[in-house]
């Protein structure tokens, strides 16, 4: 992909929507995009970083990764312990987390929790339930006193609560906390810089307006159903969320750090990270060849139902794109705020984008879509483009 066509794709993002997307849907007000290929590595950006200021999005800002930390750090970190001969994919959960282990939990393993097949609950307000002023470990306590919500092994639920035990399975098994043992295993050896908080006086994307999301997901019980109200609570963030973890129960009750949200990083780091994920079999010293099949591979009974637009491999999501008759299958994740990764094993292809799609106010682009669209283009630039005109948005930022 030249320059040119990089940059009309980056404008493209914060002014359409892929046509795939739901009819109201608006694009995100800033965006940064990487992307390689074997002609080269190229970074874009175009539109805000913020609202109600002149700060430009910028190939330098550091965006929220938020859930793409489930790949870019807990999934890394679990590859090199399994790698390293330090875990086991079938080691039993409640063997490194002894509170965890009641009843059928006990059945569950390392690799249910990638696989997302670990039966545990998807999401749960934490910080409504930890005691005030005891967290993270009255978060984590919450966590493991949860019932199961489907028998271990059973069927495919997407888990934060999952990620959570991993992260702090990669801790037990390091001695490390979470953000030492990520940096250590992985951004270290690496050379990538991406961490838990952002570098101070850095420039930051500003994430979401305030923490309405989390409110309304708790009033709503959509899509999780919880017996709470978010009046309940008396630490909603009532004004721009920039520079914090927008994930509420990582920034309100995991103190910023957790193995499901957390880190921050630039496009131009996380794609030498997805680059990095690409070419893993040349670094045999970090990650067997053999860990990188199991990884890499479909998860069997971890395919969902269908509906949803890519298959689970072991924490990574695993994406078969069509063109025009060749099949290929990318690796990656998304993350709530607006960024992802994705890569082809072995192809030099990958893909990095941060934007900032809940400022508009209005229903925001999906970011699978995004990913989706970007990685095709990456794959084929001569592939017609499925961008649509977006609707008129109404930009009151409140």
């Amino acid at each position: 992909m030249t320059a040119i066509a990089l940059e009309d794709l980056a404008r493209r993002l914060v002014t359409q929507v892929p046509g795939a997307a739901p009819a109201s849907a608006l694009p995100p007000i800033g965006a940064v995009l990487g992307v390689h290929t074997r002609d080269g590595t190229r970074v874009a950006a175009a539109g805000s970083a913020s609202v109600g200021t002149d700060q430009p999005m910028t190939t330098g800002t550091w965006h929220d990764l938020a859930s793409v930390t489930k790949v870019a750090g807990t999934t890394a970190a679990v590859m090199r312990l399994v790698s390293d001969g330090l875990l086991s994919l079938d080691q039993q959960a409640a063997g490194l987390l002894p509170t965890f282990g009641e009843g059928a939990k006990r059945d569950i393993t390392v690799r249910d929790l990638l696989a997302h097949r670990s039966g545990m609950a998807a999401w749960w307000p934490l910080y409504l339930e930890a005691r005030p002023g005891a967290a993270p470990r009255a978060a984590h306590a919450v966590v493991d006193a949860l019932p199961l919500t489907d028998r271990p092994g059973s069927r495919h639920r997407y888990s934060d609560l999952g990620f959570v035990q991993l992260g702090r399975i990669v801790a037990a098994v390091t001695g490390l906390p979470l953000a030492s043992a990520v940096r250590t295993l992985v951004h270290e050896p690496l050379g990538v810089d991406l961490r838990y908080g952002t570098e101070p006086g850095s420039p930051v994307a500003a994430s979401a307006l305030d923490d309405r999301v989390e409110r309304e997901m708790i009033d709503s019980g959509i899509p999780y159903p919880v017996p709470f109200v978010s009046a309940g609570f008396a630490g909603w963030r009532t004004g721009l969320i920039q520079g914090q973890v927008h994930d509420g129960n990582a920034f309100h009750a995991l103190d910023g750090v957790s193995g499901h949200a957390g880190l921050f990083g630039t496009v131009p780091q996380l794609l030498r990270l997805a680059v990095t994920l690409g070419r893993a079999r040349q670094e045999p010293s970090l990650w067997a060849p053999e860990v990188l099949d199991v990884f890499f591979g479909a998860a069997e009974q971890a395919a969902g139902d269908g509906r949803q637009p890519w298959q689970q491999a072991l924490g990574f999501r695993r994406y078969t794109l069509d063109l025009g008759g060749r099949e290929v299958v990318a690796l990656g994740h998304p993350g709530f705020v607006g960024a992802a990764m994705a890569f082809v094993p072995g192809a030099e292809v990958a893909v990095a984008l941060g934007t900032n799609r809940l400022l508009h106010g209005g229903v925001p682009v999906p970011t699978e879509l995004l990913l989706r669209e970007v990685l095709r283009l990456a794959l084929d630039p001569t592939a017609p483009s499925s961008f649509r005109p977006a609707p008129e948005p109404s930009r009151g930022m409140s």
